[in-house]
């Protein structure tokens, strides 16, 4: 059974003498999850969910970083997964069209602290939930995505293997339950992308509490069914059509996906990111908004099923809205934080712009997704010129990947304000040299209390 064959890889790799390579790509993961967590303290669902859960706070010793305070593992992990996911700079795994970052460390973390294991565990068990969760993930794609977020689904695979590393590195019977019980739990609908609410986020927070309580469950002797993804009515019969299976253990332990995880460089929706980066190209050849008579988006279907947004209302909205991101590209340049403020998206400047973009989704590209991120972009000047730039894939994608300078940069603007700078460039360094230290020595239960 499949199980059987990624089971064994995880029990192996969970206390295995990981490259230095490998652990590199983990600590990059580990730090661009943390730039996508600090943010995600100070906005919704996180006031909400810290409310909700406020009789736990204070017990046990995983850290709610940014928060001050600590919860027992898997009230950490459903927090921390659903805030790392709220301002849209969490990781993708392109080809599962998928964040892994946001369940797989949520759980890694809160287990390695209550565990009280040291950096170089914590780096094993997030190498082995990136290797497991991406490759399940790409073996149901696209199918899967049509109706299900894929975070909140696959997910819950991401973060069991970790939890599993940890709970009982070397155990591939625990590693084997504790997925099978994970997949059973799997969930999340595409339906809480078209609205406001706050649900989007809180697949990530599920799928990371999902693995932990797995993880446990399964060190103690709690079983799951072992064919859950193959199965006759398993999860690939249940959640998508057709799926290849050989994809889930395809250079299982031998090619590591961690190494071709894409880092966000915008704060919005994946799917638009090739367009921004069109957009800002041509504002670098010299292409003015003023100048501007029309735009035209070229892309890939799902792209505009997802983030076709004509008139956003709402920060969540403008996330999710080509006409707004490409407008502000043009306008502003790339869409940060300060981007879905309410002053910056009441901009007469963006919002006129925005009435002149029109999207269209082009065959070629649409058949090349997932595993191909497009977008054309072509500007028609008030003078009556055409300008265009295609951009095949992001900035942050394997193909242009942040540098790790980059990633320090990202950082210190979207932590930084929340740590400050001293304690922020300390934090940083501590993650270069995560496997030299105790996971409690970051110290991330102390992090931005109110």
């Amino acid at each position: 059974m499949l199980l059987d064959t990624i089971a064994a890889y995880g029990a192996h790799d969970s206390q295995a003498r990981l490259s230095d390579d490998i652990l590199h790509y983990a600590k990059r993961a580990f730090l661009d999850w943390l730039s996508a967590l600090y943010p995600g303290t100070r906005v919704a669902p996180s006031p909400q969910l810290l409310a909700a859960h406020a009789d736990e706070l204070g017990s046990g010793h995983s850290s709610l970083p940014g928060n001050g305070t600590t919860a027992f593992p898997a009230t950490a992990a459903w927090i921390n997964g659903s805030v790392s996911h709220a301002v849209e700079f969490d990781d993708i795994f392109r080809d599962a069209v998928y964040h892994p970052g946001c369940p797989t460390i949520a759980a890694a973390l809160a287990l390695a602290e209550a565990g009280n294991v040291d950096g170089r565990a914590l780096l094993n068990a997030i190498v082995v939930g990136y290797e497991i969760s991406t490759r399940i993930g790409a073996a149901v794609q696209p199918s899967h995505y049509r109706y299900f977020h894929t975070t909140g689904t696959v997910g819950c695979f991401g973060s069991a293997a970790a939890a599993a590393a940890l709970c009982k590195p070397g155990d591939a019977d625990v590693m084997r339950h504790a997925l099978a019980t994970a997949g059973t739990f799997a969930s999340g609908l595409q339906q809480a992308f078209r609205s406001d609410a706050m649900t989007k986020a809180l697949h990530a927070g599920h799928a990371a509490a999902v693995g932990v309580r797995a993880g446990q469950g399964a060190a103690h002797g709690v079983t799951g069914v072992p064919d859950i993804l193959e199965g006759e009515v398993g999860f690939g019969a249940a959640l998508a059509r057709d799926p290849d299976w050989r994809r889930a253990v395809d250079g299982l332990g031998e090619r590591y996906n961690i190494r071709v995880i894409t880092q966000k460089n915008h704060g919005c929706c994946g799917h638009t990111f090739a367009a921004i980066d069109a957009a800002i190209a041509l504002g670098e050849r010299g292409v003015r908004p003023r100048d501007i008579a029309s735009v035209r988006v070229d892309t890939y279907q799902p792209a505009l099923d997802v983030a076709g947004i004509r008139n956003p209302a709402t920060a969540y909205e403008a996330k999710f809205s080509l006409p707004y991101v490409v407008a502000h590209a043009f306008v502003h340049g790339s869409p940060r934080l300060d981007a879905f403020t309410p002053q910056r998206m009441a901009d007469a400047e963006v919002r006129d712009l925005m009435e002149r973009v029109s999207l269209k989704a082009d065959p070629e590209l649409t058949a090349g997704f997932p595993n191909m991120r497009a977008a054309r972009v072509s500007v028609t000047t008030r003078a009556g010129d055409t300008l265009e730039h295609h951009a095949p894939y992001r900035k942050g994608d394997p193909e242009a990947p942040l540098s790790d300078a980059d990633l320090n940069d990202k950082f210190a603007e979207l932590a930084g304000p929340v740590l400050g700078a001293k304690r922020m460039a300390a934090l940083r360094d501590a993650v270069w040299r995560l496997e030299t230290l105790p996971v409690r020595a970051l110290r991330l239960a102390e992090d931005g209390g109110s």
